[in-house]
Order: C-alpha cells, then sequence, then structure tokens
C-alpha cells in the first residue's frame, strides 16, 4: 500500500466512522477521536476482506466494500461503547 492510499484510506476512515456511528442507535458514550480511529481501523480491514471475496475492485461504486466498512464501524462503535458504559 502505498502512503497516498494510506492517506485515502485515514480521510475514507473518518466518514466510515461517522457512518458507523449513525447506523448504531442511541447515544453513544465514546469521543469523535475514538469514532475516527474506529472508521479507519474498519475501513482498513473492510477492505481487505472485500478484496478477499473479489468485490475490492470494480468498476464504479465499490457498494458492497463500503457496506461492509460501515458495518464494521458500526460493531466497533457498539462495542467501544459498550465498554466504555461500563465504567
Amino acid at each position: 500500500m502505498e502512503i497516498s492510499g494510506i492517506i485515502s484510506a485515514a480521510v475514507i476512515g473518518i466518514i466510515i466512522g461517522v457512518l458507523g456511528r449513525l447506523v448504531v442507535p442511541g447515544r453513544q458514550r465514546i469521543g469523535i477521536l475514538w469514532t475516527i480511529v474506529v472508521g479507519i481501523v474498519a475501513a482498513l480491514i473492510g477492505s481487505a476482506i472485500a478484496a478477499g471475496f473479489g468485490i475490492g475492485d470494480t468498476k464504479g461504486v465499490d457498494w458492497g466494500e463500503w457496506l461492509i466498512q460501515i458495518v464494521l464501524a458500526a460493531l466497533g462503535v457498539a462495542g467501544l461503547d459498550r465498554i466504555k458504559g461500563r465504567r
């Protein structure tokens, strides 16, 4: 992965994190920085999963990859919220 790919993954990760947070119902007790971190991790892992399924690089918009990334981000936000809520 080139540096431009890493930078674009970070920018996409921010968007994915916010979308993942919007998907989770209710109020989350995590900050925006944690949302961004979860989004970046979800974007990277989601891209790898989509590439494994052969849907990571298609002509046009990669809806399958986006869906995987958003679901991973929503799971990450919900999981982190549960962990933070126990404290």
